[in-house]
Parts: structure tokens; C-alpha cells; sequence
């Protein structure tokens, strides 16, 4: 049985990329900035160069910025489940995150709903508020963390529920839902692809297709955790 109604949990993906195409764009402080950060990313490998590692940038929210927010909620607890999407997305950041979290403020008014995502507690979230904070933005309440206890934090993670106590390994949502037998879509992009996708190829709708196939396939694999029928393919829905 899940620990939270069905129809409380917002599912999400996010997708990130660097804030500029190529390091040469990058202006000198910030060029600075990151080759001290590499430097604790490179460590004794020193074939590799800072301007070569720039492609992580997309994973630091110092140096990121989210191109994508993907969430979907189940609609029909039932064994007839239903799930709705709806992704925000574009080049300015500031304006997607500004709808993203309207809607979170509209959707648990009463902060009583809940958020979910695969390494949410490590990823997602953390960089969606330090996002916001740069951006100017105030943290709606369903992140916000400040002077919670920890079970009163509204935050699920199937990466955290498949460690079941083990603190060391990670395992890739791809990989997750292939040991759990549940049917992922073969996709032509993965998240290592997302930069060039968006920076060269300038295609953000395919990065929204796969962001959103990403959230159906976290809410899958929840389901699948805690012992509930799966969703057809049929019952997705995308607004």
C-alpha cells in the first residue's frame, strides 16, 4: 500500500543544461570559477582538462540552469489508473520556474500533498531551490525545507526507497525500472545528450518528450515499490 494517496503526489524530472554553449563563452570570472571546481572534479586523472569537463556544468546548480520541468499526478487511484503531464519549459528560466511554482502553490494550498522524483532528495530538489534563490525567487512550500523535522519533509525518493538502508550505490532510473520488469520507452536521447540536444541541435521539444517519459517512468516504478498496479499506456495523458 503507498504511505501518501495516489493522487497527493506530484511526480517530476528535471533537465538541466550549462549556461552557455561552449567554455570559450563563458566570461573570465566565471572561467575562474569553474576551473577551481574541476580541479576537485579532475583529481589525479590529469589527462582531462577543465574546458573538457565543462559539459558537467550542466549537474552544478552554480554553473546550470533548468531547461525543463516535467511533473504528472494520478488522476484515478483505481486499478484503472490515469496519470496527467504537463511539462514547463523554455530558455528563460526565471519565467518557467515562476509557472513551475504557481502551480505547486495552487496544487497543495494546504501543503499537504507531496513531492516525488528519482535522487530528488540529492537532485531534483535541491537544485530547483537553489534555482529559485539565484533567479530571485521566494521557495514555494512544498520545497522548502527550513525548520522541518524530518518526517514532517513532504519529499519521496524511489532511489532512497530502493537503497532500503544502504547508503553507497546508485542506481539509474533506466536501470531501476528494467530490474523491476517495467517497460521503459526506447528513446533516441539520454540525459548525457541533453546539452548538445539543446545547445547545437536547438531541439527542445525532443528534450521535453524525454523529460516527460522520464516522470512516467518514476511513477511507475513507485507504483511498482509499493505494491500498485502500473498505468497503461493509455491512461497517460499529456496537456
Amino acid at each position: 500500500m503507498s504511505p501518501a494517496p495516489l493522487h497527493n503526489i506530484l511526480f517530476l524530472d528535471i533537465e538541466t543544461v550549462s549556461q552557455y554553449a561552449i567554455f570559450e563563452e563563458v566570461p573570465e570570472t566565471w572561467k575562474e570559477l569553474w576551473r577551481h571546481k574541476a580541479e576537485s572534479l579532475i583529481r589525479d586523472d590529469r589527462s582531462v582538462t577543465p574546458e573538457e569537463l565543462y559539459d558537467r556544468a550542466a549537474i552544478y546548480a552554480e554553473f546550470g540552469k533548468i531547461i525543463c520541468i516535467s511533473c504528472g499526478y494520478i488522476t484515478d487511484p483505481g486499478p484503472d489508473k490515469k496519470i496527467r503531464l504537463t511539462s514547463f519549459y523554455g530558455d528563460n528560466e526565471k519565467e518557467l520556474l515562476t509557472r513551475f511554482c504557481d502551480m505547486l502553490r495552487k496544487w497543495s494550498p494546504d501543503n499537504k500533498k507531496f513531492l516525488c522524483a528519482h535522487n530528488g532528495k540529492n537532485f531534483d530538489f535541491p537544485y530547483l531551490c537553489r534555482r529559485m534563490v539565484i533567479n530571485g525567487l521566494p521557495i514555494p512550500p512544498l520545497l522548502d525545507l527550513a525548520g522541518k523535522k524530518p518526517w514532517e519533509i513532504p519529499h519521496m525518493d524511489t532511489l532512497e526507497y530502493w537503497k532500503f538502508g544502504e547508503g553507497k550505490s546508485f542506481v539509474s532510473l533506466n536501470l531501476l525500472a528494467h530490474a523491476l520488469g517495467i517497460p521503459t520507452p526506447k528513446d533516441d536521447i539520454d540525459g548525457s545528450q541533453v546539452g548538445a540536444v539543446y545547445w547545437v541541435q536547438k531541439d527542445l521539444d525532443r528534450i521535453v518528450t524525454y523529460c516527460y517519459k522520464d516522470v512516467v517512468t518514476v511513477a511507475q516504478v513507485y507504483l511498482r515499490l509499493t505494491g500498485e498496479s502500473l498505468i497503461r499506456p493509455e491512461n497517460i495523458e499529456i496537456r
